[in-house]
């Protein structure tokens, strides 16, 4: 029969046609997304990465911000996109959370992507306005604990990395605080300046200006070691709150089906741009460091997706709140 015969070679036909397109990739612009406001913590890692991206690729990224639905507004894009490689996500950790915090989820995280590499795990800083009366973390725990329902807890929005690690704070410390989500970091950053808020938990993407300039006052950091840029802020761990573990990692995703070389293709470009000593220098000044080469792969970006997941589904189903 010669059906089996034509359903082969259209077969390796379109095999033929997808890897002459990847061996021309890229041939001209490419769209990073970047599912939150310009601005912020998640467009500053994209912009600092793209840069240098564009200079490898031969070809401009140009960051595009879809901001809307603590993130998954401009990822459910990209899942449509067509996937050639001309349209890719930069994500955090939100990535793996919406996968829990969302019950009507347009998309699958786990199904509807391929992955290119891990970026950067961004630390988180316990913070509060510059006139709280605790003078270190300890006194900040026993004080939260004792006057839950007179403090104010502010968040970039559900889903945003403040409102993941203010619920994890919430639930180490097992004080339901009045939380105050607002339309982005900046807003929630500025009441908090400003001492409409009393407490926030952010990335020192975001709070490393205010933190030295005196203008908040931070209490702990929420990393396994203390940080270089900040020698003289402990851990949560050691300053008795281990439950306190939280990184806003990054990575960069494609739409399901784009081809497995033009993923690597851009896993190397990655992983260039993350060795390159002007970036390095930035996120330092940021308060972070680029992830290795070995973790800026689809292989270890696909397997902290998995563990992310199923490490933020009992978090969040605990806190009982949900995004829809």
């Amino acid at each position: 029969m010669a059906y089996p015969r034509i359903v082969a070679a259209l077969a390796a036909a379109l095999s033929l046609t997808g890897a002459a397109q990847a061996q021309d990739y890229p041939n001209r612009q490419i769209t990073m997304v970047v599912p939150f406001s310009a601005g912020g913590p998640t467009d500053t890692v994209a912009r600092l990465v793209a840069e240098k991206m564009s200079s490898d690729l031969g070809q401009q990224i140009v960051v595009e911000n879809v901001g809307g639905a603590g993130g998954t507004l401009g990822a459910g894009n990209v899942a449509k996109a067509e996937p050639d490689g001309y349209t890719v996500l930069l994500h955090h950790i939100g990535m793996a959370t919406s996968a829990t915090l969302y019950r009507k989820l347009a998309y699958d995280p786990l199904t509807a992507f391929d992955y290119v590499g891990l970026v950067t795990e961004v630390p988180m800083v316990v913070v509060a306005r510059k006139d709280f009366e605790p003078a270190d973390f300890k006194g900040f725990t026993e004080y939260v604990k004792a006057n839950a329902d007179k403090l104010t807890l502010a968040n970039a929005g559900i889903g945003s990395a403040s409102h993941l690690c203010g619920m994890m704070l919430m639930q180490a410390l097992e004080a339901p605080l009045v939380t105050v989500p607002y339309k982005g970091t900046g807003p929630a950053m500025t009441d908090l300046l400003g001492g409409q808020t009393d407490i926030m938990c952010d990335q020192t993407t975001n709070t490393t200006q205010q933190i030295k300039g005196g203008t908040i006052k931070a209490y702990a950091t929420t990393t396994t070691e203390r940080l270089p840029l900040f020698p003289d802020l402990p851990t949560a761990t050691e300053a008795g709150l281990p439950a306190l573990q939280v990184g806003i990692w990054h990575g960069i995703y494609t739409p399901k089906g784009t081809p497995a070389e033009v993923n690597e293709r851009l896993s190397q470009s990655l992983q260039k741009a993350l060795a390159d000593e002007g970036v390095s220098k930035a996120m330092a000044d940021l308060g972070t460091a680029p992830e290795p080469a070995e973790n800026a792969t689809p292989a270890a970006l696909k397997a902290k997706l998995e563990s992310e997941i199923a490490r933020w589904k009992p978090v969040i189903e605990s806190a009982g709140v949900y995004a829809d």
